[in-house]
């Protein structure tokens, strides 16, 4: 039996698949969590992964490996390899200001036209701008930048006393460095002026390997490019034409698969690159299951008795509405937002009332993003709702008339991990691409 392994190194916790490359079978698993902040040390991260692999039985049987992580992640290292500071996490919006300088600068459509998207806060563009402003000292010694699955495939690559490893080692895939805002997709080249301009000088980044395209071995073990977590889970999910996947977890994420890119100069649709040389439209929510969440704190409830009390309320709340912004928001991008009610009268102050708005909430915000993908071009015939968000009944049984088209509910699985252990068997192969 031949095994692939595959990471997932979320926002919220870490997860390895090990699975049999030629069935697909899940043979065991492990996971860990991450702290619960917006700006984490990148060895809390080797941490989580270390014990991981420990509850999956080990790697020392595994043929191949690769790392699907958290995107647009800040992981600035010194000339030795050291983290300079604690990584900046996609949903840090601190960098919201210095992104708003950044597209006044160039203007929104030339953004576009370079890298496919927009700046906002999220992307590691924007916080390099921040570093520069606010650390001017932390951006001095910083000698590369990197993202979250790069830092961990090159660590795992080299030494894990943190001694001998070379910065230009650095490797990444195209799906990640996509999300930087210097990198297009559209020439698979870097936009080193874009780089400079935001943290004021050119410093080393990683080299951005081809779909299947090893970035090294480690004993025995071939390992795959890597990817971004949306493009991760895309490789497995495998979306056909018409199709769309709304992924609810720590944030909303709605993709899709193109073979061809349309920039969208208003900022709402990231023109990225997928895990298989083609494109990746994808519009990203900060808030989705932390919403609902968040409700049950209010309420005092389990997820499943929050759930209960959304169905038993009448569709649309009776007039109660929540804007559900609140941690900030990247789509629409209101980075200072916070999350409103409205329309709260005695009929509406009930349990179920504030359980069904909550999850109406979420769903109003993913339906947005549908239909900002559909303006794209991007044809939507069927939506594929996947997430640990996806496990609330309410939130499933609601979706289509929210959405207004029908909804299919994958069997639930680690589907970014899932991802990139396709990707590690696509590697170990030399290039065949294996089904899906």
């Amino acid at each position: 039996m031949t095994l692939v392994a595959g990471v997932d190194s979320s926002t919220q916790s870490c997860k390895v698949v090990i699975h049999d490359a030629d069935s697909g079978e899940l043979v065991r698993k492990g996971s860990a969590q991450h702290p619960d902040a917006t700006e984490v040390d990148p060895e809390r991260w080797w941490e989580a992964l270390q014990k991981a692999i420990a509850e999956a039985g080990g790697i020392d049987d595994i043929a191949a490996l690769s790392v699907g992580a958290q995107q647009h992640g800040m992981v600035c290292l010194d000339g030795d390899g050291n983290v300079v500071r604690p990584a900046l996490l996609w949903n840090d919006l601190r960098s919201g200001p210095a992104a708003e300088a950044l597209v006044q600068e160039l203007g929104a459509e030339a953004w576009a036209n370079a890298v496919g998207s927009v700046p906002v806060a999220s992307f590691t563009i924007t916080k390099l701008r921040w570093l520069a402003e606010h650390e001017p000292e932390n951006a001095r010694r910083t000698e590369a930048v990197c993202l979250p699955h790069d830092w961990l495939t090159w660590r795992l690559l080299n030494s894990p006393d943190n001694k001998g490893r070379d910065i230009a080692s650095l490797t990444t895939d195209r799906s990640d460095a996509s999300g930087t805002g210097y990198w297009s997709p559209i020439t698979s080249e870097y936009r080193f002026e874009l780089l400079e301009r935001a943290l004021g000088r050119r410093v080393g980044v990683p080299r951005v390997l081809g779909p299947s395209e090893s970035p090294g071995r480690l004993g025995g073990v071939v390992f795959g490019p890597g990817a971004g977590d949306n493009a991760a889970a895309g490789l497995v999910l495998a979306p056909s034409s018409g199709d769309v996947v709304v992924s609810v977890g720590t944030s909303g994420a709605v993709f899709a698969s193109c073979e061809t890119l349309s920039p969208d100069s208003s900022g709402t649709v990231a023109g990225f690159a997928d895990a298989t040389g083609h494109f990746l439209p994808l519009v990203c929510t900060v808030n989705a299951a932390r919403v609902l969440e968040a409700a049950a704190r209010i309420l005092g409830v389990d997820q499943k008795r929050l759930s209960e009390l959304a169905l038993s309320a009448p569709a649309g709340a009776d007039g109660l509405v929540m804007l559900p912004y609140l941690e900030g928001e990247r789509t629409p991008n209101l980075p200072d937002a916070t999350g409103e009610l409205h329309g709260l009268r005695h009929k509406t102050s009930t349990p179920a009332h504030l359980a069904r708005a909550a999850v109406e909430g979420v769903l109003c915000g993913l339906a947005d993003a549908i239909d900002a993908i559909e303006a794209r071009g991007v044809e939507v015939e069927r939506v594929h709702l996947i997430g640990g968000g996806s496990r609330s009944e309410a939130l499933r049984s609601i979706a289509p008339t929210v959405f207004g088209r029908p909804v299919q509910v994958p069997p639930p699985a680690e589907y970014v991990a899932d991802g990139a252990a396709f990707q590690a068997h696509w590697a170990l192969q030399g290039g065949k691409k294996p089904a899906p």
